[in-house]
C-alpha cells in the first residue's frame, strides 16, 4: 500500500514538473523575443547619437558597435596574433620533435620566441618586466624555506601592483636623463596592464616553491576514481597542479618562460607553475586533437555571433554614451542586461583564443568561461564560472592559505578587495568588489541554514524549491548591480540605477525583472537535475 502511494506521488511530481517546464521554457522564448525586438528597436532608433560605431561587414546597411577599446583592439589585432602564434607553434613543434626536447630545451625555444614577441609589445619596457622578475626569483631562492616567506612575497608583489598603476608603468627619465631615449621606444602596449598577470604568476612560482618540502593533501588515487580523464589514462589539469615538482625544476630559465610564455601573457588563462612545468616535458594528453580542432571551430562559431550581436544590438555604445539614462526603466534593464551579455562573451572569445594556442601548442590551461552567464543563480557558483582561471588561482594561493571555509565571511572581503586591486586602482572596482562581499553573506547565511533543512515531505520539497528560486531571482539582481557599478556605471550611478527602479513607473518593470529571474532560476533547477541523471 505504502509503495503503491509512493509511486503514485513520484509519478505526479514528475508530471507536475514537465508541465511546469514547458511553462518555463514558453515564458522564455516570449521574454527573448521581447528583449530582441526592443533591443532591435533601440538600435535603430538612435543610432544616430551614439558613439563608437563603425561600418559593419557582416550584415548590409548595418553598423558595427565597436565602442569597447578592449574588444576593438582585440579584433583589429586579430590577424596578426593568428599569424604569429601560428608561426611560432610550427616552429616550435618541429624543434620539440627534431631535437626531442624536454622542459629545459622547451623552456628556451619558448623564452626566445617570447621575448621576440614581448620586444614587439613593450619595446625597452621589457627591462622593467625583467627587472621586476629577476627580484622577486632572488626573494624566492633566498627566503623560500622561512615560515614569514609569504609575507615576503605578497608584499613585493602588491607593491609593483600598485607603484605600477600609480607611476603608470615609470618613465625611464625617472632613472637618470641619460636613459631618455628609451622612452621613445616603449613598445605598441603598455606593459604594466600585462604585467598584473605575471604578477599572479611570479606568486604562483614562489608559493609552490616554498611548498615542495610539504606533504601534499592530494589523494590522486582517490582523484582518479572520480575524473573519466585520469580514469582514461591521461592526466587532468588538477592533477598537474597538485603534482610535487623537484626543485631542479625551479630554475630560472624555466621560471621565466612560464611568466611570459606568448600565448598565455597577455590574458591568460592563468595556469599554475606546476602545472605549466610539467606540461613543458610531457605536452598535455586530456585534450585530443580532434578536440581541439572542435574547440578552435567553436570559438569560430561565437567569433561570428559577437559579430551578429554588434552589427544588430549596440548595447555598449549606448552605455558609453551614456543615452540610456534617457529612456524608461524597461529599456534601461534591456540595455544593462545586453551589456552583461556582451561583456561575458567578450571575454569568452579572448579567453578561449589565447587558450587555443596554448592547447595546440601542449599546454592546456583553465576553461575561464565554463558555463553561460544566464546559467548561473548564486554568487559562488557565478565566480567559479567566471574568470575561472583566477578564481582557481584566488583559491589554492590565498583562499586556502588564509583558512579556506573557517573564515569564509572575512576571507571574502580579503580576497574581492585584492581583485579590484588587481584590476585597476578604481573606486568603482572597489565599490563592485564590497557590494559583492555585501551579498555574498545573505547568500552563506542561507547556504548554512538550507544544508540543515530536511525536506521530509513533498510539500515541503515544494516549499523549499520555491523559496530557493526567489532567493536565485533576488541573487541575479544583485549580480547585476554589481557588476554595472563596477565596470559600466561607476558608484556615482548608483543613485540613478535605483531611482529608474524604484519610482512610480519603474516599480512594474522591476517586479517582472524579478519574476523574470525567478522563471530562470527555475529552468536553472531543471538543467542542473538533468545533468545529474545523465551518464
Amino acid at each position: 500500500m505504502g509503495t503503491s502511494v509512493m509511486n503514485k506521488e513520484n509519478y505526479s511530481g514528475r508530471s507536475w514538473k514537465q508541465k511546469e517546464l514547458f511553462f518555463l521554457v514558453t515564458y522564455v522564448l516570449v521574454f527573448y523575443v521581447i528583449i530582441i525586438r526592443r533591443s532591435l528597436q533601440l538600435s535603430h532608433d538612435h543610432y544616430t547619437k551614439l558613439f563608437g560605431l563603425r561600418p559593419g561587414w557582416l550584415i548590409p546597411h548595418h553598423l558595427n558597435d565597436v565602442s569597447d577599446a578592449q574588444w576593438r583592439n582585440f579584433r583589429g589585432n586579430l590577424p596578426v596574433l593568428t599569424l604569429v602564434f601560428g608561426v611560432f607553434t610550427l616552429l616550435a613543434n618541429l624543434m620539440r620533435a627534431f631535437f626531442n626536447l624536454k622542459v629545459r630545451g622547451m623552456s628556451i625555444i619558448w623564452l626566445l620566441f617570447s621575448f621576440v614577441y614581448l620586444s614587439y609589445l613593450h619595446g625597452a619596457c621589457v627591462i622593467f618586466v625583467l627587472s621586476i622578475a629577476t627580484i622577486n626569483f632572488l626573494l624566492v631562492k633566498i627566503f623560500a624555506r622561512k615560515k614569514y616567506f609569504p609575507l615576503i612575497l605578497w608584499s613585493y608583489n602588491i607593491f609593483f601592483l600598485v607603484c605600477n598603476r600609480i607611476y603608470e608603468g615609470y618613465s625611464f627619465s625617472m632613472f637618470g636623463q641619460q636613459w631618455r631615449f628609451l622612452d621613445n621606444s616603449r613598445g605598441s602596449f603598455r606593459w604594466h596592464i600585462c604585467f598584473n598577470f605575471v604578477v599572479l604568476r611570479m606568486i604562483s612560482f614562489g608559493l609552490e616553491y616554498h611548498w615542495t618540502n610539504e606533504d601534499s593533501h592530494f589523494d590522486l588515487e582517490k582523484h582518479s576514481q572520480r575524473c573519466h580523464i585520469c580514469k582514461s589514462g591521461n592526466t587532468c589539469y588538477q592533477a598537474l597542479q597538485e603534482r610535487s615538482l623537484h626543485v631542479d625544476k625551479f630554475g630560472y630559465v624555466v621560471y621565466l618562460c612560464y611568466l611570459v610564455y606568448a600565448p598565455l601573457y597577455i590574458a591568460g588563462p592563468i595556469v599554475s607553475f606546476n602545472a605549466f612545468a610539467s606540461q613543458l616535458d610531457v605536452p598535455q594528453n586530456s585534450s585530443s586533437v580532434r578536440d581541439v580542432i572542435l574547440y578552435g571551430f567553436r570559438w569560430l562559431l561565437c567569433f561570428i555571433l559577437m559579430e551578429l550581436m554588434t552589427h544588430l544590438f549596440y548595447y555598449n555604445a549606448f552605455a558609453n554614451s551614456g543615452l540610456w539614462k534617457h529612456l524608461s526603466a524597461m529599456d534601461v534593464f534591456i540595455i544593462g542586461y545586453g551589456v552583461l551579455n556582451f561583456m561575458w562573451l567578450k571575454f569568452l572569445l579572448i579567453w578561449r583564443f589565447f587558450r587555443f594556442w596554448s592547447l595546440v601548442n601542449g599546454i592546456e590551461a583553465p576553461e575561464n568561461m565554463p558555463k553561460c552567464i544566464n546559467n548561473c543563480h548564486s554568487l559562488e557558483g557565478f565566480w567559479k564560472n567566471w574568470h575561472a582561471s583566477f578564481n582557481k588561482w584566488l583559491v589554492r594561493y590565498m583562499y586556502i592559505p588564509l583558512g579556506g571555509s573557517r573564515k569564509k565571511l572575512l576571507n571574502v572581503w580579503v580576497v574581492f578587495t585584492f581583485v579590484a586591486i588587481w584590476h585597476d586602482l578604481e573606486w568603482k572596482l572597489l565599490s563592485w568588489a564590497w557590494l559583492t562581499c555585501l551579498f555574498f553573506i545573505p547568500e552563506l547565511v542561507l547556504k548554512s541554514s538550507a544544508k540543515a533543512f530536511q525536506a521530509q515531505s513533498s510539500f515541503r520539497e515544494f516549499v523549499f524549491r520555491e523559496l530557493s528560486a526567489v532567493a536565485g531571482a533576488v541573487t541575479i539582481t544583485c549580480l547585476m548591480v554589481a557588476n554595472l557599478v563596477g565596470f559600466v556605471i561607476g558608484p556615482s550611478g548608483i543613485n540613478w540605477l535605483l531611482s529608474s527602479f524604484l519610482h512610480k513607473e519603474g516599480l512594474p518593470v522591476l517586479g517582472g525583472l524579478l519574476t523574470t529571474f525567478y522563471v530562470g532560476t527555475k529552468l536553472m533547477f531543471h538543467i542542473e537535475e538533468v545533468k545529474k541523471t545523465s551518464p
